[in-house]
């Protein structure tokens, strides 16, 4: 590692803003186009900000300090405004903003906290933490090979949103709003003309009028059927906690779904924080959830969906839908339908997280489509979930890199030069 490496505290590496950052109750906050951060990211946006530039937020307070489930210390880039429970630094002269981050990202903070009941990083102990510490040079060489993975991770995200963004308008147009229906039912379109965002043989396949239902209009010839009738709706289980494990690298374990793997899931899910052995999976019959499944929560936390990404398993909160013979609806279009449903039309009291449960899961009722229209909208969202299925697995591949590599180039164990061939191969 030579001599060039040095301990160094976080207070001699950083300039400090602390005393700019202003709380803003809830009540008095203006919404805006401007980020307010909290200790753990972005917590509302507001009309204001105080910073201007890139910065490091490191959590003040709050039990992620402790149990470093997310990040305790981020960038915060443009204009923002940041609340009291994040400090807020930059490196000076001698420090490269970018590569404090992930040296803290390594660094057992612990023994610098306080509060026995809500942790504490105060900032003459945050000052305090000491860093290993490369010359300025090298710090930005490793700060560029990380952030080359978090950006792209980055840049895969803003994609898939974008993705899911135009996938989910294309179902709310047809499957929602009937727009189709509408134009024809108006007589604002004719046999073989186009309109905006579809093309004439598409329009072709709709109706032309709109029926009464138990939903409200909708098209002719289409149904209103309850989720029972067209899948088999299944609940997950959850065996004795010993027989969790939280780390795998056997191919014969199954991965086992929470509410939070799946509200941290993009539109696929395969991400997990626990796993179970096949014996355990067998043992206490547990249901296996096939890959291309749509899973959705209805219990504490209602309406998360997905899509799941290899075979899984999940808890009793967690439904999953499997398409029962004669069922043509698709993956995208059942997640489609569930991400824009109204679950507050299944609970009987105010409280839905206690109303919804397994029962009336199987209630659901789902406008269902001819086959033909179903079959057009399969047809042209397809390509766009196989990319966002592939976006997921390369960020996930990107990450699980990411912090191979980043302990490693803190450390000094790794040189930079290699990092970048390793880095070139997989990019």
């Amino acid at each position: 590692m030579g001599g060039e490496w040095r301990n160094r505290t976080l207070g001699e590496l950083t300039e400090n803003f602390d005393s700019v950052r202003v709380p803003v109750k809830e009540a008095d906050r203006r919404i805006g186009p401007y980020p307010y951060y909290g200790a753990s990211g972005v917590v509302d946006h507001v009309d204001g900000y105080l910073f201007d530039g890139e910065y490091l937020l490191i959590a003040e307070d709050g039990e992620n300090l402790r149990t470093r489930t997310t990040s305790i210390a981020f960038l915060a880039r443009g204009k923002f405004w940041v609340n009291n429970h994040a400090h807020i630094v930059r490196g000076n002269d001698e420090a490269d903003t970018r590569f404090l981050m992930y040296s803290l990202a390594v660094t057992d903070i612990t023994g610098y906290l306080t509060g026995s009941t809500m942790p504490k990083l105060t900032q003459g102990n945050m000052n305090r933490i000491p860093l290993l510490t490369p010359p300025l040079p090298e710090q930005r060489a490793i700060a560029h090979i990380l952030g080359t993975l978090d950006d792209k991770i980055e840049l895969n995200r803003r994609m898939s949103e974008t993705l899911e963004a135009m996938a989910r308008a294309l179902f709310k147009s047809w499957f929602v709003d009937f727009d189709p229906v509408r134009a024809k039912a108006e007589g604002s379109w004719r046999r073989g003309q186009s309109l905006p965002g579809l093309p004439a043989h598409l329009y072709d396949l709709f109706p032309a009028r709109l029926v009464v239902s138990e939903l409200g209009d909708i098209p002719e010839g289409w149904e209103v059927v309850p989720a029972g009738s067209l899948f088999e709706v299944a609940i997950g289980k959850t065996p004795p906690r010993k027989e969790h494990h939280w780390f795998s690298t056997d191919p014969q374990d199954v991965p086992w779904m929470s509410i939070k793997d799946l509200g941290q899931a993009g539109v696929f899910i395969s991400e997990v924080s626990e796993y179970l052995t096949s014996a355990a999976v067998d043992r206490f019959r547990v249901r296996r959830i096939p890959d291309g499944a749509v899973v959705l929560s209805f219990k504490l936390t209602v309406g998360r969906v997905a899509i799941t990404d290899g075979e899984m398993l999940s808890n009793e909160a967690i439904a999953h839908f499997l398409p029962r013979d004669g069922t043509y609806l698709s993956a995208p279009f059942t997640f489609s339908y569930l991400r824009q449903f109204e679950y507050e039309s299944l609970g009987s009291t105010s409280s839905i997280a206690i109303a919804v449960n397994s029962a009336n899961v199987r209630t659901i009722p789902v406008i269902v489509p001819s086959e033909k229209e179903h079959e057009a909208f399969r047809h042209m969202v397809w390509p766009t979930f196989r990319r966002l299925r592939g976006l997921q697995r390369e960020s996930l591949n990107l990450a699980a890199l990411r912090d191979t590599l980043l302990p490693k180039l803190i450390s000094g164990e790794l040189r930079v030069d290699d990092a970048e061939s390793i880095i070139g191969s997989a990019m």
